[in-house]
């Protein structure tokens, strides 16, 4: 290959990195909400871990939590979705997202759980390696994904990769069905990427 062909695909590669850091830098929510989104997670977690609803450890339980939220805002809110206002993002959060999210995992532990233990109780058991793709490109939602693969009784997210930029996962399953990437994505992932969606992008 000539010079050109390598020049023209640095320059290619710039631009196409160019384009996704001012998408995501579009994207990004505002840095007060996401002091008060990371607060709002982190004080219910400070009042069920301490186990006391006294007004005086509320009060320190809600000066403790803003502090580290102002600190640590970038680590759990940084690739949130931007739509609507701070107090949609929350409600929305905690009566749709939450509980939407509880019950497909708990669907999908339960679904497994079965699966594994019959796969155990006839060793039926055809274990591999498969990689799959997913749509999310932030960290955290990639990483919350992967996450909740493993959680998934069967799977166990091995390693992330990104490449030209799509990215894909590589997971050991305890009972390969399938080795199409789309049809293996589909019953690993399930319903788990497209909420992640709704709030990463």
């Amino acid at each position: 290959m000539s010079r050109m062909h390598f020049y023209l695909k640095e320059r290619l590669e710039e631009v196409r990195k160019r384009v996704l850091y001012e998408q995501y830098a579009a994207r990004k929510i505002p840095t007060w909400e996401r002091i008060i989104l990371t607060w709002m997670v982190l004080l219910p977690f400070w009042l069920v871990v301490s186990g006391n609803s006294r007004p005086a450890n509320v009060a320190i339980g809600a000066a403790t939590t803003l502090i580290i939220s102002s600190l640590m805002r970038d680590m759990l809110t940084l690739d949130v979705r931007s739509k609507g206002n701070i107090l949609q993002k929350g409600l929305y959060f905690m009566l749709v997202w939450a509980p939407q999210l509880a019950v497909i995992m708990m669907f999908r532990i339960l679904e497994s759980s079965v699966r594994v233990a019959r796969n155990v109780m006839f060793m039926d058991i055809n274990p591999g390696i498969v990689k799959i793709k997913t749509d999310l490109n932030s960290d955290t939602g990639i990483t919350v994904l992967a996450n909740s693969i493993t959680l998934t009784p069967g799977t166990l997210t091995l390693d992330v990769r990104r490449k030209l930029g799509e990215t894909y996962l590589y997971v050991h399953w305890i009972d390969v069905e399938t080795l199409n990437r789309e049809k293996a994505g589909e019953e690993i992932k399930g319903d788990i990427e497209e909420w992640l969606k709704k709030i990463f992008w």
